[in-house]
C-alpha cells in the first residue's frame, strides 16, 4: 500500500488515500494510470456527487452534466488518464515520490510499503 496525497500550493486538498501496488518499481506513467483508474472506478461505483479526481472532465462534459445536475454520469477512465498525462506534460501538476520530484513519465520509481506519492497541482498566475 502506498499513500496518495493531493496538494496545491495552498496546502493539502483532502486527506490521503491508499493505492494497492504489488510491484516494487513502476514507471510514473503507470502509477498515474493506476491512480486515475482507481479514482474513476470509485466515482462510477458511488453513482452520486461530482467527480473529484486528479484532473477534471472536459468543459464539454461539465456543460452536459450542468452544475446543478444530480443525474450521475459515469466518467471514462481512459479519457481521464489521457488528460492527466497531458496535464503533467504542460506542468499542470508535479509528482513527488517520497519527497523527491519525478519529472519524466517514463522514470521508474521505487515503491515500498508506506511510500507516499504527492500530486501537487500548480495554479497559473493571474495575468501572467
Amino acid at each position: 500500500m502506498i499513500g496518495i496525497v493531493d496538494e496545491t500550493t495552498a496546502g493539502r486538498e483532502q486527506s490521503a488515500w491508499h493505492l494497492e501496488i504489488f510491484e516494487e518499481r513502476l514507471s510514473l506513467r503507470e502509477v498515474i494510470r493506476r491512480r486515475v483508474f482507481q479514482e474513476v472506478a470509485e466515482h462510477n461505483a458511488r453513482r452520486s456527487g461530482p467527480f473529484r479526481g486528479l484532473v477534471q472532465p472536459s468543459e464539454t462534459e461539465r456543460a452536459l452534466n450542468g452544475p446543478d445536475r444530480y443525474e450521475h454520469r459515469p466518467v471514462d477512465p481512459q479519457r481521464q488518464y489521457e488528460r492527466a498525462v497531458e496535464a503533467f506534460g504542460r506542468n499542470g501538476f508535479i509528482v513527488l515520490v517520497d519527497d523527491r520530484q519525478v519529472d519524466d513519465l517514463d522514470t521508474q520509481v521505487d515503491l515500498r510499503t508506506g511510500s507516499e506519492i504527492t500530486f501537487l497541482r500548480l495554479v497559473p498566475l493571474v495575468g501572467g
